[in-house]
């Protein structure tokens, strides 16, 4: 049996993961093959008591599960994979019932570290913690870092992908200059109405992660998995992706904006859809670590022990 093992240093944990040998082996067999890595671990903010991190397996966008489960009634140890680039590990109680693809779960010898691994990497996201890394290798295999570069037949296409690979590695272990600039509250463009923060570090959050999540890999599914022509998915890349990241690049992520141009400029000519394939799968892997350091850096201590709901709007009685 293949099992992975996931090790946290900074926080001295680590738990092994048996993977399942009969069933979604289309998600398995990516992530197997993009090992080693290490990148970023997350928390869930919304669904509950899980804890996820973003693999470079490209081909986890576009692959199509055999078995799905609502994840919010499985054990807890069960790990799933998806679509949107997200290995998660359920420790505890969920409360979003999404149909989710299982991959395998924690040997039973480790369970009982995940309800403390999930608080500290709570901690750590939520509050004012040191980001945590997650180091993922096979069971007694080497430990590593890399990303995977897909094949490509145009030179020019393969220079691109070999430079977003080269973002990707660092920004799966580190938060970008650019990043930590506009955390910071510092837009060389002035971005942020009257000198606010909030609200600019929210608008690059509410972009960056449909641009991963939706954009890019719906774009990445299109082309693998229906005949709709290259010229139509050129169009569409146009349409989904370059207002938002200008808006980004105006923001302070200059380096996604300055790449999608590439990107856009080298799609528009060429004429192999596994190009663009190519190109829009290191994209979505690339934005979806920047979304995962908005996530760590944003200034959740704002919100407070003591936050509560206020409406400023009331409906009028003969509305």
């Amino acid at each position: 049996m293949r099992q992975i093992e996931i090790a946290w240093q900074s926080i001295g944990a680590k738990v092994r993961v048996s993977l399942d040998e009969g069933r979604n082996a289309q998600l398995v067999e990516p992530l197997w093959a993009s090992l080693p890595y290490q990148t970023l671990q997350g928390h869930a903010l919304v669904a509950g008591d899980c804890i996820y991190h973003v693999p470079p397996a490209h081909d986890l966008l576009h692959a199509v599960p055999d078995y799905k489960v609502d994840r919010k009634i499985q054990p807890d140890g069960t790990v799933f994979c998806s679509a949107v680039q997200h290995l998660t590990i359920k420790y505890g109680d969920l409360t979003e019932p999404m149909p989710t693809a299982p991959i395998g779960s924690v040997v039973p010898e480790d369970l009982d570290a995940l309800p403390k691994i999930g608080q500290m990497v709570w901690d750590a996201v939520h509050g004012n913690g040191a980001p945590i890394l997650a180091q993922v290798r096979r069971v007694n295999g080497e430990s590593g870092h890399g990303v995977r570069r897909m094949p490509t037949e145009s030179a020019r296409a393969r220079d691109l992908v070999e430079r977003i690979s080269a973002e990707t590695e660092r920004v799966l272990i580190e938060p970008t200059d650019e990043l930590i600039a506009a955390h910071e509250g510092r837009f060389d463009t002035g971005a942020g109405t009257k000198n606010s923060v909030l609200t600019t570090l929210v608008c690059i959050n509410g972009e960056t992660r449909p641009l991963g999540y939706v954009s890019h890999t719906g774009l990445v599914r299109a082309a693998r998995l229906t005949d709709v022509p290259l010229s139509a998915l050129v169009e569409m890349a146009r349409i989904l992706l370059v207002k938002p990241t200008e808006f980004l690049g105006y923001c302070g992520l200059n380096t996604l904006w300055n790449l999608t141009q590439e990107v856009v400029a080298v799609i528009e000519e060429t004429t192999s859809k596994e190009d663009f394939i190519a190109l829009l799968s290191h994209m979505a892997t690339y934005t979806n670590a920047l979304g995962a350091w908005n996530l760590q850096l944003f200034p959740w201590e704002l919100e407070g022990d003591t936050w509560t709901f206020r409406p400023t709007i009331t409906r009028s009685a003969h509305a």
